[in-house]
């Protein structure tokens, strides 16, 4: 069994989620994900082993979509990524439990995400840890895409 750990992202440290996903093909989005981290609105964490990299998920406390956040009652799960190569080895499961206890022990009632359609993996992942609640299917720029919720107990 691999040693990992999971901490919280320091903003000094961002640029090493690169190693994550490719933060030059995406600059805006890159540069949003950091001034939420510096901003507080949005708190990450990352997946180490040896001191790598290896996965990333953040927390967002208030965004313009209202199916995503509910001030005090839902909060938003963005941007959960594993690194290519360390997939299916159930790194996504072990953060988003993660992620999941972190919102509960933060009071929140909700926890809702947007994933794409075809990412098949992903979704059944989230289905598996109860983002059964659809709130939403439709289309953006990246694609076809389904926003789901899940109550927190």
């Amino acid at each position: 069994m691999t040693s990992y750990k999971i901490k919280e992202l320091n903003p000094k440290d961002f640029n090493k989620c690169n190693n994550i996903w490719d933060m030059v093909k995406k600059p805006k989005m890159a540069k949003m994900f950091y001034d939420e981290l510096v901003s507080g609105n949005r708190i990450t964490f990352v997946y180490l082993e040896n001191n790598e990299f290896i996965g990333e998920g953040s927390l967002v406390f208030k965004n313009n979509d209202p199916d995503y956040t509910i001030p005090d009652k839902r909060i938003y799960l963005s941007h959960m990524i594993v690194k290519k190569g360390y997939r299916n080895r159930g790194i996504g499961g072990i953060m988003l439990d993660y992620l999941i206890d972190y919102a509960k022990q933060l009071g929140y009632k909700e926890i809702a995400l947007g994933v794409d359609t075809d990412n098949l993996n992903a979704r059944h992942l989230y289905e598996k840890m109860g983002f059964t609640n659809v709130l939403f299917i439709g289309e953006d720029k990246y694609g076809e895409y389904v926003k789901l919720l899940k109550k927190l107990k």
